[in-house]
């Protein structure tokens, strides 16, 4: 998994390389999600991402499927359509693929704009972690170093929080006391053997229709039924309550001991945008199941986060899928009441033959729409939809001479449980990929990116001039916590004034970067009150992926989301076919 803490034969692109515009833009100087040095934000001409396209790109002005943007979500569905045989082009409008899990480089050192904690990556058969399925499928693999902590910073205290079944109980004992032991081993007791059920249906085995009754439902019926006879009765009971919110279970074990209660709190925020009220018990269980069984492990990309959607990138490619970068979309077209393909900034008309897939979020494929085409339920939910907020972002290149030489990669750090975890300026994580991928920064330096997990307001950024003093003022105000929370991290050999890379990002630069509805990390939607939306629209061969969709937000789900719509695109043996030639 992946939390925030924590996202395809044409004669140009050969088969077994990357795109020429993807190798040139990835040689030069990358643009960046947080563009500003010395935290002040560059001037206008070198941030635009860029819009302008003299040469669209390679191959003709049509595919069988038109994906729109290249997140992990994007990416995956691609990926799978070029292997399933599919003619797919995947446009983006940044000059680097990947979206909000993209890399970028400034003096040698390599950034990571998004998520860092990973698990799974080296899992493999029905149990796997979606994204694992999907690079499996697509022939690919990510170099990945293996660890198992990160370094907790809270009120009751500092600790290296090991994953594992025994481990963090000697922390908990440590730090809070015997009840919180007792507490903790009582929701383990519960919620692993859940996941033997949370597990039993493949991602790569759904699809959107009536088929899934043979790829998924008749094909893995021996193994659920498996599932529910280890667990037993109490088990089975348990799992029903798989797509309720995580509370449910946490209050019908009773727990009380406000450490748990926080620590739960704060896994689900960092997995799912939301607290454990609105956080689907499933995706906790599947957490649960990769963090907290004998043997289990955390893995980084040797390569950064980047390497991910380079392999994605590589496997769609080899498959025959086209990917065109600079290349931005104006509108979606619709014809007839259909979804025929999309316009571009530069006035070029791209056909979509079967299908038209938006990664964009919900709110920002609407945008692309015209407004007579659209029901207007259909415009009213989406605009009434809650969103997470947005984020801070802090890029740091600096010298590791002073640094600890057992710094770990990552650290939390919590200021005040009584706020909440979703309280702005309260919770901040810091990822140093550079102490194991150690071609990510020049010799003997380290980089860095700490950040406040969709905790910070648009409305504070709303209307400002990226250029004005007050908006300068204001980075620096915000960005603070993050400083602090650094130096806290990092020890007294740290310091900011001799950083050789300093960059702030603002919910304004993830909104222009990332392009990005206000700047949101995702849609706030609360288990139990509400569901993700599905992957169809109201209007035919118009299909959407990413965190605006089932399962939700995170590497996992949008990973999973990318394949559901893909496999919903092809035909029930074709889909058959692959689940077989991957093992699953």
């Amino acid at each position: 998994m992946a939390s925030a803490f924590a996202l395809r034969g044409f004669p140009s692109f050969p088969a077994n390389a990357l795109s020429p515009q993807f190798k040139f833009r990835r040689e030069r100087r990358a643009a960046v999600l947080a563009r500003s040095s010395n935290v002040q934000e560059p001037r206008p001409t070198n941030v635009q991402p860029p819009v302008k396209e003299k040469n669209p790109f390679p191959g003709k002005l049509e595919a069988d499927v038109v994906v729109i943007g290249s997140g992990i979500g994007g990416l995956c569905c691609a990926g799978l359509l070029a292997r399933y045989g599919q003619n797919v082009l995947v446009l983006e409008s940044h000059d680097l693929p990947g979206g909000a899990a993209h890399s970028f480089e400034i003096k040698g050192y390599k950034f990571d704009s998004g998520p860092s904690l990973f698990s799974g990556f080296q899992s493999r058969g029905p149990q796997a972690n979606p994204l694992a399925q999907v690079l499996d499928a697509l022939g690919e693999s990510v170099p990945c170093a293996s660890y198992d902590s990160w370094m907790v910073y809270i009120p009751e205290g500092e600790f290296l929080s090991r994953i594992g079944p025994t481990e963090f109980f000697k922390d908990l004992e440590k730090y809070v006391g015997l009840e919180a032991v007792r507490e903790w081993k009582k929701l383990l007791d519960a919620v692993l053997p859940m996941s033997a059920a949370a597990t039993a249906l493949p991602p790569l085995s759904i699809r959107g229709d009536w088929g899934v009754l043979s790829t998924a439902a008749a094909r893995y019926a021996p193994s659920l039924l498996k599932s529910f006879i280890q667990v037993g009765p109490q088990g089975a009971l348990g799992a029903t309550k798989l797509l309720r919110p995580f509370s449910e279970i946490i209050d019908s074990l009773e727990l009380k001991d406000p450490f748990i209660r926080n620590w739960v709190d704060l896994l689900c925020f960092l997995l799912a945008g939301v607290k454990s009220n609105g956080t689907l018990a499933a995706e906790m269980v599947y957490m649960f199941a990769e963090w907290y069984k004998p043997g289990c492990s955390l893995e980084y990309p040797l390569h950064g986060s980047g390497a991910v959607v380079d392999a994605l990138v590589r496997g769609m490619q080899k498959f025959g899928g086209r990917l065109a970068l600079g290349t931005h979309v104006e509108n979606i077209l619709v014809e007839n009441g259909r979804a025929i393909g999309v316009k571009l900034r530069s006035g070029h008309i791209v056909r979509a033959k079967k299908a038209v897939v938006s990664n964009a979020s919900m709110w920002d494929t609407l945008n692309l729409l015209p407004a007579d085409a659209i029901p207007q339920s259909y415009q009213t939910k989406v605009k009434e939809t809650p969103q997470c907020e947005s984020f801070m972002h802090l890029h740091l290149g600096f010298d590791a001479q002073d640094i600890p030489e057992d710094l770990g990669i990552h650290h939390i750090v919590v200021n005040d449980w009584s706020r909440g975890v979703d309280a702005d300026q309260n919770v901040v994580l810091i990822s140093v990929p550079s102490v194991l991928g150690k071609d990510l920064s020049p010799p003997g330096k380290h980089v860095l990116h700490a950040y406040t997990p969709g905790t910070e307001p648009f409305g504070l950024w709303e209307g400002l001039d990226r250029r004005s003093a007050e908006y300068r003022g204001l980075k620096a105000e915000r960005s603070e916590v993050m400083w602090r929370a650094v130096e806290r991290a990092l020890g007294p050999g740290f310091s900011r004034e001799n950083c050789d890379v300093k960059l702030v990002g603002t919910p304004l630069t993830h909104r222009r970067f990332l392009r990005r509805n206000r700047g949101t990390y995702g849609p706030a939607i609360k288990a139990g009150e509400a569901t993700f939306p599905g992957h169809s629209t109201p209007i035919p061969q118009l299909f959407c992926c990413g965190d605006s969709t089932f399962p939700g937000i995170g590497v996992p789900a949008v990973a999973a989301s990318g394949a559901i719509v893909a496999n919903s695109l092809v035909s029930v043996s074709q889909h058959s076919e692959l689940l077989d030639a991957v093992g699953i």
